[in-house]
Protein backbone atom coordinates (compact mmCIF):
# COMPACT_ATOMS: atom_id res chain seq x y z
CA UNK A 1 0.00 0.00 0.00
CA UNK A 2 1.37 3.39 -0.98
CA UNK A 3 1.53 6.04 1.71
CA UNK A 4 2.69 9.51 0.86
CA UNK A 5 4.66 12.32 2.42
CA UNK A 6 2.97 15.69 2.45
CA UNK A 7 4.39 17.85 -0.32
CA UNK A 8 3.40 21.38 -1.21
CA UNK A 9 2.68 20.11 -4.72
CA UNK A 10 -0.69 18.61 -5.54
CA UNK A 11 -0.22 15.03 -6.65
CA UNK A 12 -2.37 11.96 -7.01
CA UNK A 13 -1.33 8.41 -6.23
CA UNK A 14 -0.80 5.46 -8.57
CA UNK A 15 1.05 2.59 -6.96
CA UNK A 16 4.00 0.86 -8.60
CA UNK A 17 5.08 -2.53 -7.23
CA UNK A 18 8.69 -1.91 -8.22
CA UNK A 19 10.45 -0.78 -5.07
CA UNK A 20 12.29 -2.06 -2.02
CA UNK A 21 14.01 -0.86 1.13
CA UNK A 22 16.75 1.74 1.00
CA UNK A 23 19.87 -0.27 1.78
CA UNK A 24 21.56 0.26 5.12
CA UNK A 25 18.87 2.78 6.02
CA UNK A 26 20.41 5.39 3.74
CA UNK A 27 18.92 8.86 3.69
CA UNK A 28 17.94 10.75 0.56
CA UNK A 29 20.61 13.21 -0.59
CA UNK A 30 20.18 13.14 -4.36
CA UNK A 31 17.49 13.94 -6.92
CA UNK A 32 17.65 12.31 -10.36
CA UNK A 33 15.60 13.54 -13.32
CA UNK A 34 14.54 11.34 -16.22
CA UNK A 35 12.41 11.48 -19.33
CA UNK A 36 10.23 8.58 -20.44
CA UNK A 37 11.62 8.44 -23.98
CA UNK A 38 8.29 7.16 -25.29
CA UNK A 39 5.69 8.71 -27.59
CA UNK A 40 2.78 7.19 -25.67
CA UNK A 41 2.71 8.73 -22.18
CA UNK A 42 0.15 6.32 -20.75
CA UNK A 43 2.16 3.37 -22.03
CA UNK A 44 5.22 4.79 -20.30
CA UNK A 45 3.29 5.26 -17.06
CA UNK A 46 1.85 1.77 -17.19
CA UNK A 47 5.32 0.35 -17.79
CA UNK A 48 6.56 2.02 -14.61
CA UNK A 49 3.70 0.38 -12.74
CA UNK A 50 4.10 -3.07 -14.29
CA UNK A 51 5.89 -5.66 -12.14
CA UNK A 52 7.39 -7.23 -15.27
CA UNK A 53 9.30 -4.05 -16.12
CA UNK A 54 11.24 -3.94 -12.84
CA UNK A 55 11.54 -0.16 -13.22
CA UNK A 56 9.80 2.69 -11.43
CA UNK A 57 10.22 6.22 -10.16
CA UNK A 58 8.91 8.09 -7.16
CA UNK A 59 7.05 10.64 -9.27
CA UNK A 60 5.69 10.97 -12.79
CA UNK A 61 5.02 14.40 -14.30
CA UNK A 62 2.51 14.57 -17.17
CA UNK A 63 2.83 17.05 -20.03
CA UNK A 64 -0.03 19.07 -18.56
CA UNK A 65 1.83 19.46 -15.27
CA UNK A 66 -0.21 16.99 -13.26
CA UNK A 67 1.86 14.81 -10.94
CA UNK A 68 1.49 11.21 -9.84
CA UNK A 69 3.35 9.64 -6.96
CA UNK A 70 4.21 6.02 -7.78
CA UNK A 71 6.53 5.07 -4.91
CA UNK A 72 6.74 6.40 -1.37
CA UNK A 73 9.80 8.59 -0.81
CA UNK A 74 10.90 6.37 2.03
CA UNK A 75 11.28 3.43 -0.36
CA UNK A 76 13.97 2.62 -2.91
CA UNK A 77 12.43 3.07 -6.36
CA UNK A 78 14.14 1.32 -9.26
CA UNK A 79 14.85 4.31 -11.47
CA UNK A 80 18.63 4.66 -11.83
CA UNK A 81 19.71 1.09 -12.55
CA UNK A 82 23.41 0.56 -13.11
CA UNK A 83 24.81 3.93 -12.10
CA UNK A 84 27.59 5.63 -10.17
CA UNK A 85 28.29 9.07 -8.74
CA UNK A 86 31.20 10.08 -6.53
CA UNK A 87 32.15 6.41 -6.35
CA UNK A 88 28.72 5.39 -5.04
CA UNK A 89 27.22 2.57 -7.11
CA UNK A 90 23.87 2.38 -5.30
CA UNK A 91 22.20 5.53 -6.52
CA UNK A 92 18.69 4.16 -5.96
CA UNK A 93 19.25 3.93 -2.21
CA UNK A 94 20.18 7.60 -1.79
CA UNK A 95 17.95 9.27 -4.38
CA UNK A 96 14.47 10.25 -5.42
CA UNK A 97 13.60 9.84 -9.08
CA UNK A 98 11.27 12.04 -11.13
CA UNK A 99 10.10 10.71 -14.50
CA UNK A 100 9.03 13.40 -16.96
CA UNK A 101 6.73 12.55 -19.87
CA UNK A 102 8.74 13.40 -22.98
CA UNK A 103 9.68 11.39 -26.05
CA UNK A 104 13.22 12.73 -25.95
CA UNK A 105 13.23 14.78 -29.14
CA UNK A 106 10.90 17.59 -28.11
CA UNK A 107 10.82 20.69 -25.94
CA UNK A 108 9.34 20.50 -22.46
CA UNK A 109 6.09 22.51 -22.07
CA UNK A 110 6.27 25.40 -19.62
CA UNK A 111 3.39 24.05 -17.55
CA UNK A 112 5.27 20.76 -17.18
CA UNK A 113 8.54 22.47 -16.29
CA UNK A 114 6.78 24.61 -13.71
CA UNK A 115 5.43 21.44 -12.10
CA UNK A 116 8.85 19.76 -12.15
CA UNK A 117 10.43 22.84 -10.56
CA UNK A 118 7.81 23.07 -7.82
CA UNK A 119 8.07 19.36 -7.04
CA UNK A 120 11.87 19.39 -7.11
CA UNK A 121 12.09 22.44 -4.82
CA UNK A 122 9.80 20.76 -2.33
CA UNK A 123 11.87 17.56 -2.34
CA UNK A 124 15.15 19.47 -2.13
CA UNK A 125 14.00 21.54 0.82
CA UNK A 126 12.58 18.63 2.81
CA UNK A 127 15.62 16.39 2.24
CA UNK A 128 18.23 19.19 2.27
CA UNK A 129 19.65 18.11 -1.09
CA UNK A 130 22.64 20.14 -2.26
CA UNK A 131 22.38 21.81 -5.70
CA UNK A 132 25.24 19.70 -7.11
CA UNK A 133 23.34 16.54 -6.14
CA UNK A 134 20.48 17.32 -8.57
CA UNK A 135 21.42 15.27 -11.61
CA UNK A 136 20.19 13.70 -14.80
CA UNK A 137 20.07 9.99 -15.49
CA UNK A 138 22.75 10.62 -18.12
CA UNK A 139 25.09 11.96 -15.42
CA UNK A 140 24.97 8.86 -13.26
CA UNK A 141 24.77 6.41 -16.19
CA UNK A 142 26.82 7.99 -19.02
CA UNK A 143 26.32 6.31 -22.37
CA UNK A 144 23.80 3.83 -21.03
CA UNK A 145 21.24 6.59 -20.59
CA UNK A 146 20.86 10.02 -22.20
CA UNK A 147 17.81 11.40 -20.38
CA UNK A 148 16.61 14.01 -19.68
CA UNK A 149 18.57 14.96 -22.80
CA UNK A 150 20.20 18.03 -24.32
CA UNK A 151 16.83 19.76 -24.74
CA UNK A 152 16.15 19.76 -21.02
CA UNK A 153 16.62 23.38 -19.80
CA UNK A 154 18.80 22.93 -16.74
CA UNK A 155 19.57 26.66 -16.73
CA UNK A 156 15.85 27.42 -16.28
CA UNK A 157 15.72 25.11 -13.27
CA UNK A 158 18.84 26.68 -11.81
CA UNK A 159 17.38 30.18 -12.06
CA UNK A 160 14.38 28.85 -10.13
CA UNK A 161 16.63 27.42 -7.42
CA UNK A 162 16.94 23.83 -8.62
CA UNK A 163 20.34 22.33 -9.39
CA UNK A 164 23.91 23.41 -9.99
CA UNK A 165 24.79 25.60 -12.96
CA UNK A 166 27.56 27.79 -14.33
CA UNK A 167 27.06 29.84 -17.45
CA UNK A 168 28.70 27.78 -20.23
CA UNK A 169 31.83 29.28 -21.69
CA UNK A 170 31.28 30.56 -25.22
CA UNK A 171 32.26 28.06 -27.89
CA UNK A 172 35.29 29.32 -29.77
CA UNK A 173 38.54 28.07 -31.23
CA UNK A 174 41.58 27.02 -29.28
CA UNK A 175 43.06 23.80 -28.04
CA UNK A 176 40.87 20.72 -27.75
CA UNK A 177 41.19 17.06 -26.83
CA UNK A 178 39.52 14.11 -28.49
CA UNK A 179 39.61 10.34 -28.74
CA UNK A 180 43.12 9.00 -29.16
CA UNK A 181 44.90 11.83 -27.36
CA UNK A 182 47.15 10.87 -24.46
CA UNK A 183 49.16 12.44 -21.71
CA UNK A 184 48.96 14.59 -18.60
CA UNK A 185 46.26 16.96 -19.97
CA UNK A 186 43.93 14.00 -20.51
CA UNK A 187 44.65 12.73 -17.01
CA UNK A 188 43.83 16.19 -15.68
CA UNK A 189 40.56 16.27 -17.63
CA UNK A 190 39.56 12.85 -16.33
CA UNK A 191 40.45 13.93 -12.80
CA UNK A 192 38.32 17.06 -13.11
CA UNK A 193 35.35 15.03 -14.31
CA UNK A 194 35.87 12.60 -11.43
CA UNK A 195 36.07 15.45 -8.92
CA UNK A 196 32.71 16.71 -10.06
CA UNK A 197 31.27 13.23 -9.57
CA UNK A 198 31.31 11.36 -12.86
CA UNK A 199 32.33 7.72 -12.82
CA UNK A 200 35.51 7.70 -14.90
CA UNK A 201 38.77 5.78 -14.74
CA UNK A 202 41.93 7.91 -14.75
CA UNK A 203 43.90 6.39 -17.64
CA UNK A 204 45.62 9.36 -19.26
CA UNK A 205 44.11 8.24 -22.56
CA UNK A 206 41.14 9.92 -24.23
CA UNK A 207 39.37 6.61 -24.70
CA UNK A 208 35.75 5.56 -25.29
CA UNK A 209 34.77 6.05 -21.66
CA UNK A 210 36.20 9.57 -21.64
CA UNK A 211 34.32 10.54 -24.80
CA UNK A 212 31.11 9.12 -23.30
CA UNK A 213 31.50 11.04 -20.04
CA UNK A 214 32.39 14.27 -21.85
CA UNK A 215 29.18 13.90 -23.88
CA UNK A 216 27.19 13.37 -20.68
CA UNK A 217 28.75 16.47 -19.17
CA UNK A 218 27.98 18.50 -22.29
CA UNK A 219 24.35 17.34 -22.39
CA UNK A 220 23.84 18.75 -18.92
CA UNK A 221 26.14 21.75 -18.73
CA UNK A 222 27.07 22.76 -22.31
CA UNK A 223 24.13 21.51 -24.43
CA UNK A 224 24.78 23.88 -27.35
CA UNK A 225 27.21 21.33 -28.80
CA UNK A 226 27.31 17.70 -27.66
CA UNK A 227 30.14 16.02 -29.55
CA UNK A 228 32.35 14.36 -26.92
CA UNK A 229 35.29 16.64 -27.80
CA UNK A 230 36.80 18.44 -24.82
CA UNK A 231 37.18 21.90 -26.29
CA UNK A 232 38.05 25.07 -24.37
CA UNK A 233 34.38 25.80 -23.69
CA UNK A 234 33.79 22.36 -22.17
CA UNK A 235 36.92 22.39 -20.02
CA UNK A 236 36.40 25.95 -18.78
CA UNK A 237 32.76 25.25 -17.90
CA UNK A 238 33.83 22.15 -15.98
CA UNK A 239 36.49 24.16 -14.18
CA UNK A 240 33.93 26.79 -13.15
CA UNK A 241 31.55 24.15 -11.80
CA UNK A 242 34.29 22.44 -9.80
CA UNK A 243 35.33 25.80 -8.36
CA UNK A 244 31.77 26.24 -7.08
CA UNK A 245 31.80 22.94 -5.15
CA UNK A 246 32.24 23.14 -1.37
CA UNK A 247 35.80 22.63 -0.21
CA UNK A 248 35.69 19.46 1.89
Amino acid sequence: MLSTVQTRCACDLKSSPNFGDRKEGRKVDMLVLHYTGMEDDEQALNWLCNAESEVSSHYYVHRDGSILQLVDEGARAWHAGKAVWKGDADINSCSIGIEIANAGNEDFPKVQLDAVIALAKDIIERHEIAPYRVLGHSDVSPGRKIDPGSLFPWQVLSKAGVGHWAEPETISGGRFFQKGDEGQPIQALQSMLGVYGYGIEITGVFDDQTETVVKAFQMHFRPEKVDGIADTSTITTLYKLNAMLPQL
